[in-house]
Protein backbone atom coordinates (compact mmCIF):
# COMPACT_ATOMS: atom_id res chain seq x y z
CA UNK A 1 0.00 0.00 0.00
CA UNK A 2 1.28 3.74 -0.71
CA UNK A 3 2.60 5.61 2.33
CA UNK A 4 1.17 8.75 0.44
CA UNK A 5 -2.06 9.93 2.17
CA UNK A 6 -4.43 12.60 0.90
CA UNK A 7 -7.44 13.87 3.25
CA UNK A 8 -9.84 15.45 1.33
CA UNK A 9 -12.94 17.71 2.92
CA UNK A 10 -16.06 17.79 0.95
CA UNK A 11 -14.68 14.25 -0.41
CA UNK A 12 -18.40 13.54 -1.81
CA UNK A 13 -18.84 16.94 -4.49
CA UNK A 14 -18.29 17.42 -7.53
CA UNK A 15 -14.78 18.35 -7.05
CA UNK A 16 -13.59 15.76 -4.08
CA UNK A 17 -15.48 12.87 -5.76
CA UNK A 18 -13.50 12.76 -8.73
CA UNK A 19 -10.23 13.76 -6.77
CA UNK A 20 -11.34 10.77 -4.71
CA UNK A 21 -11.30 8.55 -8.06
CA UNK A 22 -7.96 9.83 -9.06
CA UNK A 23 -6.07 9.72 -5.85
CA UNK A 24 -6.59 6.29 -5.45
CA UNK A 25 -5.50 4.95 -9.03
CA UNK A 26 -2.61 6.92 -8.35
CA UNK A 27 -2.15 4.88 -5.52
CA UNK A 28 -2.45 7.18 -2.69
CA UNK A 29 -4.58 6.52 0.64
CA UNK A 30 -7.48 8.58 0.86
CA UNK A 31 -9.50 10.10 3.94
CA UNK A 32 -12.99 11.76 2.95
CA UNK A 33 -14.64 14.20 5.71
CA UNK A 34 -17.95 15.03 4.78
CA UNK A 35 -21.35 15.82 6.06
CA UNK A 36 -23.17 14.30 2.88
CA UNK A 37 -25.37 17.49 2.50
CA UNK A 38 -25.93 16.09 -1.33
CA UNK A 39 -25.99 12.80 -0.23
CA UNK A 40 -22.88 10.34 -0.73
CA UNK A 41 -23.39 7.48 -3.68
CA UNK A 42 -20.70 9.51 -5.11
CA UNK A 43 -18.46 7.93 -3.08
CA UNK A 44 -20.20 4.50 -3.58
CA UNK A 45 -17.47 2.76 -5.72
CA UNK A 46 -14.82 3.37 -3.39
CA UNK A 47 -16.06 1.86 -0.32
CA UNK A 48 -14.25 -1.48 -0.54
CA UNK A 49 -11.15 0.08 -1.50
CA UNK A 50 -8.14 -0.75 0.79
CA UNK A 51 -6.84 2.79 0.70
CA UNK A 52 -9.99 4.55 1.29
CA UNK A 53 -11.17 5.82 4.43
CA UNK A 54 -14.60 7.75 4.85
CA UNK A 55 -15.60 9.89 7.65
CA UNK A 56 -19.14 11.75 8.09
CA UNK A 57 -18.16 14.85 9.84
CA UNK A 58 -19.11 19.10 10.02
CA UNK A 59 -16.09 20.51 9.34
CA UNK A 60 -17.03 23.46 11.18
CA UNK A 61 -16.81 21.19 14.67
CA UNK A 62 -13.50 22.05 16.18
CA UNK A 63 -12.12 18.26 15.99
CA UNK A 64 -13.67 17.16 13.07
CA UNK A 65 -10.16 16.68 10.70
CA UNK A 66 -7.93 15.17 13.99
CA UNK A 67 -11.42 12.62 15.08
CA UNK A 68 -11.50 11.44 11.40
CA UNK A 69 -8.14 9.85 11.27
CA UNK A 70 -8.07 6.04 10.51
CA UNK A 71 -5.99 3.93 13.52
CA UNK A 72 -3.04 2.16 11.75
CA UNK A 73 -2.59 5.13 8.99
CA UNK A 74 -0.64 7.72 9.42
CA UNK A 75 -1.07 11.29 9.40
CA UNK A 76 -2.39 12.96 5.59
CA UNK A 77 0.89 13.72 4.09
CA UNK A 78 -1.70 17.05 2.37
CA UNK A 79 -5.07 18.11 3.09
CA UNK A 80 -7.23 19.36 0.18
CA UNK A 81 -9.63 21.66 1.89
CA UNK A 82 -12.68 21.65 -0.78
CA UNK A 83 -16.13 21.82 1.72
CA UNK A 84 -17.94 24.95 1.84
CA UNK A 85 -20.80 26.82 0.62
CA UNK A 86 -20.03 27.03 -2.84
CA UNK A 87 -21.95 29.33 -5.69
CA UNK A 88 -22.97 32.97 -5.16
CA UNK A 89 -26.79 31.99 -5.29
CA UNK A 90 -26.08 29.04 -2.04
CA UNK A 91 -24.32 32.01 -0.62
CA UNK A 92 -26.99 34.22 -0.85
CA UNK A 93 -29.49 31.52 0.03
CA UNK A 94 -27.78 30.63 3.70
CA UNK A 95 -27.06 34.54 4.51
CA UNK A 96 -23.51 35.92 5.60
CA UNK A 97 -22.87 34.56 9.08
CA UNK A 98 -23.33 30.80 7.76
CA UNK A 99 -21.23 31.94 4.52
CA UNK A 100 -18.65 33.14 6.67
CA UNK A 101 -18.75 30.61 9.35
CA UNK A 102 -18.72 27.25 6.37
CA UNK A 103 -16.62 29.34 4.13
CA UNK A 104 -14.28 31.50 6.47
CA UNK A 105 -13.92 29.93 9.88
CA UNK A 106 -14.14 26.52 8.92
CA UNK A 107 -10.96 26.64 6.89
CA UNK A 108 -9.36 28.26 9.87
CA UNK A 109 -10.11 25.72 11.69
CA UNK A 110 -9.17 22.89 9.10
CA UNK A 111 -5.87 24.54 8.54
CA UNK A 112 -5.17 24.60 12.36
CA UNK A 113 -5.68 20.77 12.98
CA UNK A 114 -3.69 20.29 9.78
CA UNK A 115 -0.82 22.07 11.76
CA UNK A 116 -1.37 20.09 15.20
CA UNK A 117 -1.17 17.40 13.23
CA UNK A 118 2.50 17.91 10.88
CA UNK A 119 0.71 18.19 7.78
CA UNK A 120 2.96 19.05 5.32
CA UNK A 121 0.13 20.81 2.39
CA UNK A 122 -2.82 22.26 2.72
CA UNK A 123 -4.37 22.63 -0.63
CA UNK A 124 -6.83 25.28 -0.63
CA UNK A 125 -9.74 25.41 -3.40
CA UNK A 126 -10.90 29.73 -4.38
CA UNK A 127 -12.21 30.64 -7.36
CA UNK A 128 -11.48 33.24 -10.04
CA UNK A 129 -15.08 34.66 -9.21
CA UNK A 130 -12.82 36.60 -6.79
CA UNK A 131 -11.64 39.37 -9.58
CA UNK A 132 -14.52 40.02 -10.29
CA UNK A 133 -15.12 42.92 -13.00
CA UNK A 134 -12.10 43.33 -14.94
CA UNK A 135 -10.90 46.69 -14.79
CA UNK A 136 -8.97 47.32 -18.14
CA UNK A 137 -9.97 44.50 -20.51
CA UNK A 138 -6.88 42.65 -20.13
CA UNK A 139 -6.72 38.99 -18.68
CA UNK A 140 -6.24 38.95 -15.56
CA UNK A 141 -3.29 37.24 -13.38
CA UNK A 142 -2.93 36.08 -9.55
CA UNK A 143 -1.39 40.03 -9.11
CA UNK A 144 -4.93 42.06 -10.47
CA UNK A 145 -6.68 43.56 -8.02
CA UNK A 146 -9.43 41.44 -6.50
CA UNK A 147 -12.84 43.11 -6.71
CA UNK A 148 -15.59 40.42 -5.23
CA UNK A 149 -19.45 40.91 -6.48
CA UNK A 150 -20.84 38.41 -4.35
CA UNK A 151 -20.66 36.66 -0.24
CA UNK A 152 -19.44 33.64 -2.01
CA UNK A 153 -16.16 36.17 -3.64
CA UNK A 154 -16.06 37.60 -0.11
CA UNK A 155 -15.50 34.68 1.75
CA UNK A 156 -12.97 33.07 -0.16
CA UNK A 157 -10.55 35.96 -0.29
CA UNK A 158 -11.31 36.51 3.40
CA UNK A 159 -10.00 32.14 3.49
CA UNK A 160 -7.45 33.05 1.21
CA UNK A 161 -5.53 36.09 3.26
CA UNK A 162 -5.81 33.91 6.05
CA UNK A 163 -3.98 31.25 4.73
CA UNK A 164 -1.39 33.63 2.71
CA UNK A 165 -0.38 34.69 6.78
CA UNK A 166 0.28 31.27 6.96
CA UNK A 167 2.63 30.61 4.38
CA UNK A 168 5.90 30.75 7.35
CA UNK A 169 4.55 28.05 8.81
CA UNK A 170 5.61 24.28 8.34
CA UNK A 171 2.08 23.64 6.68
CA UNK A 172 2.48 24.81 3.46
CA UNK A 173 -0.92 26.54 1.75
CA UNK A 174 -1.32 26.10 -1.88
CA UNK A 175 -4.40 28.54 -3.32
CA UNK A 176 -5.93 27.60 -7.02
CA UNK A 177 -8.28 30.19 -8.45
CA UNK A 178 -10.48 27.94 -10.32
CA UNK A 179 -11.99 28.40 -13.88
CA UNK A 180 -16.04 27.97 -14.11
CA UNK A 181 -15.87 23.76 -13.66
CA UNK A 182 -18.03 21.92 -16.84
CA UNK A 183 -18.11 18.03 -17.02
CA UNK A 184 -19.15 14.83 -15.58
CA UNK A 185 -17.92 13.83 -11.88
CA UNK A 186 -19.50 11.04 -9.82
CA UNK A 187 -21.56 13.89 -8.39
CA UNK A 188 -22.32 15.98 -11.19
CA UNK A 189 -23.31 19.60 -10.61
CA UNK A 190 -25.91 20.98 -12.87
CA UNK A 191 -26.39 24.60 -11.52
CA UNK A 192 -22.93 25.59 -13.59
CA UNK A 193 -23.22 27.43 -16.99
CA UNK A 194 -21.81 24.98 -19.54
CA UNK A 195 -23.53 21.70 -17.84
CA UNK A 196 -26.75 24.11 -17.10
CA UNK A 197 -26.75 24.96 -20.93
CA UNK A 198 -26.44 21.26 -22.46
CA UNK A 199 -29.66 20.05 -19.19
CA UNK A 200 -31.80 22.64 -20.84
CA UNK A 201 -31.24 22.40 -24.77
CA UNK A 202 -31.24 18.96 -24.16
CA UNK A 203 -34.49 18.64 -22.23
CA UNK A 204 -36.79 21.43 -23.37
CA UNK A 205 -35.26 22.49 -26.28
CA UNK A 206 -34.71 26.09 -25.79
CA UNK A 207 -32.07 27.70 -23.78
CA UNK A 208 -32.53 31.40 -21.82
CA UNK A 209 -29.56 33.25 -21.98
CA UNK A 210 -29.22 36.37 -19.37
CA UNK A 211 -25.80 38.66 -19.86
CA UNK A 212 -25.32 37.92 -22.65
CA UNK A 213 -22.44 39.82 -23.87
CA UNK A 214 -20.43 38.44 -20.46
CA UNK A 215 -17.03 36.35 -20.94
CA UNK A 216 -15.72 33.74 -18.13
CA UNK A 217 -12.99 31.09 -18.31
CA UNK A 218 -13.88 27.31 -18.58
CA UNK A 219 -11.84 24.68 -17.47
CA UNK A 220 -12.78 20.24 -17.35
CA UNK A 221 -13.42 19.02 -13.99
CA UNK A 222 -10.79 16.70 -15.16
CA UNK A 223 -8.02 18.93 -16.00
CA UNK A 224 -8.54 20.64 -12.70
CA UNK A 225 -8.21 17.53 -11.10
CA UNK A 226 -4.85 16.87 -12.92
CA UNK A 227 -3.91 20.49 -11.84
CA UNK A 228 -4.73 19.57 -8.43
CA UNK A 229 -2.36 16.48 -8.60
CA UNK A 230 0.51 18.64 -9.91
CA UNK A 231 0.10 20.70 -6.89
CA UNK A 232 0.27 17.58 -4.47
CA UNK A 233 3.25 16.36 -6.04
CA UNK A 234 5.37 19.82 -6.55
CA UNK A 235 8.49 20.29 -5.05
CA UNK A 236 7.28 22.55 -1.82
CA UNK A 237 9.49 25.79 -2.90
CA UNK A 238 7.07 25.80 -5.98
CA UNK A 239 3.65 25.96 -4.15
CA UNK A 240 4.25 27.10 -0.79
CA UNK A 241 2.50 30.32 -0.29
CA UNK A 242 1.32 30.73 -3.94
CA UNK A 243 -1.84 31.20 -5.88
CA UNK A 244 -2.40 29.56 -9.46
CA UNK A 245 -5.38 30.42 -11.76
CA UNK A 246 -6.35 26.97 -12.74
CA UNK A 247 -7.87 26.62 -16.17
CA UNK A 248 -6.55 27.44 -19.78
CA UNK A 249 -6.28 30.51 -21.76
CA UNK A 250 -7.66 28.50 -24.31
CA UNK A 251 -11.20 28.42 -22.13
CA UNK A 252 -11.81 32.01 -22.15
CA UNK A 253 -15.44 32.13 -23.79
CA UNK A 254 -18.47 34.90 -24.23
CA UNK A 255 -22.06 33.33 -23.49
CA UNK A 256 -22.51 33.16 -27.41
CA UNK A 257 -19.43 31.17 -27.37
CA UNK A 258 -20.94 28.51 -25.47
CA UNK A 259 -24.09 28.51 -26.69
CA UNK A 260 -22.61 27.87 -30.41
CA UNK A 261 -21.02 25.09 -29.47
CA UNK A 262 -24.20 23.66 -28.08
CA UNK A 263 -26.05 24.21 -31.46
CA UNK A 264 -23.77 22.65 -33.07
CA UNK A 265 -24.64 19.36 -31.05
CA UNK A 266 -28.26 20.45 -30.55
CA UNK A 267 -29.21 22.52 -33.19
CA UNK A 268 -32.97 22.43 -33.01
CA UNK A 269 -33.04 24.54 -29.73
CA UNK A 270 -34.46 27.29 -29.60
CA UNK A 271 -32.35 30.80 -28.31
CA UNK A 272 -33.69 33.14 -26.15
CA UNK A 273 -32.09 36.34 -25.04
CA UNK A 274 -33.05 38.43 -22.17
CA UNK A 275 -31.07 41.79 -20.88
CA UNK A 276 -31.83 41.23 -17.15
CA UNK A 277 -29.04 42.45 -14.49
CA UNK A 278 -29.23 40.94 -10.87
CA UNK A 279 -27.24 41.30 -8.09
CA UNK A 280 -24.42 38.65 -7.41
CA UNK A 281 -21.91 37.44 -9.64
CA UNK A 282 -21.56 39.54 -11.93
CA UNK A 283 -18.49 38.20 -13.95
CA UNK A 284 -16.87 39.51 -16.94
CA UNK A 285 -13.19 38.87 -17.69
CA UNK A 286 -11.15 36.32 -19.29
CA UNK A 287 -8.19 34.87 -17.28
CA UNK A 288 -3.98 34.36 -17.82
CA UNK A 289 -3.09 31.02 -17.18
CA UNK A 290 0.91 31.45 -17.81
CA UNK A 291 1.60 30.83 -14.44
CA UNK A 292 0.37 27.32 -13.51
CA UNK A 293 1.70 26.50 -17.02
CA UNK A 294 5.22 27.93 -16.48
CA UNK A 295 5.42 26.94 -12.99
CA UNK A 296 3.74 23.45 -12.68
CA UNK A 297 4.11 22.34 -16.54
CA UNK A 298 -0.12 22.63 -16.39
CA UNK A 299 -1.70 21.94 -20.03
CA UNK A 300 -5.37 21.31 -20.31
CA UNK A 301 -6.54 18.14 -22.48
CA UNK A 302 -10.39 18.38 -23.20
CA UNK A 303 -12.19 21.44 -24.16
CA UNK A 304 -15.84 22.74 -23.42
CA UNK A 305 -16.29 20.58 -26.87
CA UNK A 306 -16.17 17.69 -25.17
CA UNK A 307 -17.72 18.33 -21.99
CA UNK A 308 -21.01 18.99 -23.82
CA UNK A 309 -20.28 15.65 -25.48
CA UNK A 310 -20.14 13.89 -22.80
CA UNK A 311 -22.87 15.51 -21.03
CA UNK A 312 -24.86 15.01 -23.71
CA UNK A 313 -24.17 11.19 -23.69
CA UNK A 314 -24.73 10.80 -20.36
CA UNK A 315 -28.42 12.08 -20.63
CA UNK A 316 -29.48 10.69 -23.56
CA UNK A 317 -28.20 7.42 -22.61
CA UNK A 318 -29.54 7.60 -19.03
CA UNK A 319 -26.79 7.49 -17.01
CA UNK A 320 -28.02 9.98 -15.13
CA UNK A 321 -31.73 9.36 -14.75
CA UNK A 322 -33.18 12.35 -12.85
CA UNK A 323 -30.73 15.34 -13.93
CA UNK A 324 -33.51 17.68 -12.43
CA UNK A 325 -33.08 16.34 -9.18
CA UNK A 326 -31.82 18.73 -6.50
CA UNK A 327 -28.60 16.69 -5.32
CA UNK A 328 -27.26 18.04 -8.37
CA UNK A 329 -27.65 21.39 -8.19
CA UNK A 330 -25.58 23.06 -4.83
CA UNK A 331 -27.79 27.01 -5.07
CA UNK A 332 -31.02 24.43 -3.97
CA UNK A 333 -30.09 23.53 -0.69
CA UNK A 334 -30.16 25.29 2.51
CA UNK A 335 -27.95 24.91 5.67
CA UNK A 336 -31.26 25.72 8.31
Amino acid sequence: MSDRHVLITGGAGYIGSLLTSELLRANYRVTVLDALLFGGESLVPFLHHPNFHFVKADVTEPRAVKDSLKDGWKKPDAIVHLAAIVGFPACQAVGRPVAWRYNVEATKGVFRQALDLGVERFLFASTYSNYGLSPNGKPVTEESPLNPQSIYAETKIAAEEFLLSQKDSSCAPLLFRLATLYGISPRTRFDLIVNQFVLEAFTKRELIIYQRGYSRSFVHIRDAIRGMLLGLAAERSKICGEIFNLGTDEGNYSKDDIVRLILKRLPETVVEYKDLTFGGDMRDISVSFAKIKRVLGFETTLDVDDGIRELLFALKAGIIRNPNDEKYRNAQFIVQ
